[in-house]
This record gives C-alpha cells, sequence and structure tokens, in this order.
C-alpha cells in the first residue's frame, strides 16, 4: 500500500477498515500494528511516495541525482522487507521485548 498511497491514507482507511475483521479473527493486534510500522517505514523509501527520498534530495548536493538516491535506498528496502518477513514468520518476536 505504501508504494501507491500515502502513509497518512493507510493509517485512517486502511488500518481502521481492515482492523475489526482482524480482531474478529482473533489476531494479535499489536503484531499487525507493528507489521503496518514496518510497511510504513519501507513505504518512506519507496518512490513515488517515498518521503525520505524527498527530504534526503533537499539536501544532497546537486551533483547527485535523484536517479542515485532511489540506487541507494534498494539496499535498505530489502533489510525491511526482510524485518518484515521475519515478524510475519515469528509472530512471538513481537512480545519479546
Amino acid at each position: 500500500l505504501g508504494f501507491f498511497i500515502d502513509f497518512v491514507e493507510i493509517a485512517y482507511i486502511f488500518v481502521p477498515m481492515i482492523a475489526p475483521v482482524l480482531l474478529k479473527l482473533n489476531i494479535d493486534p499489536l503484531w499487525f500494528g507493528i507489521l503496518i510500522a514496518l510497511n510504513l517505514q519501507a513505504s518512506f523509501l519507496t518512490p513515488p511516495f517515498g518521503f525520505s527520498l524527498f527530504y534526503l534530495r533537499g539536501v544532497a548536493p546537486a551533483s547527485v541525482t535523484t536517479l542515485e538516491i532511489y540506487r541507494g535506498v534498494i539496499p535498505f528496502i530489502f533489510l525491511q522487507l526482510i524485518a518484515l518477513a521475519i515478524v510475519m514468520v515469528f509472530p512471538g518476536i513481537v512480545r519479546v521485548f
């Protein structure tokens, strides 16, 4: 969702629509909240609504192109997706701390 819509719309439209269904299915709300947070964090780095990319573009020197910024965040997106997958596969990890 973060690739297509802004994080505000996800938080105010998508989460209230899907949360009652998930609660009826006895899905842990803390685990679901962590998944949403990790997903939103990854969405900050993915174009076209990657706000972190816009912030970086604003402070980067003119010699750094937007395409270079997009290429540079790819490893970080993969790391965040790996973290998301770990939390999905091992839901008990959110209760450890």
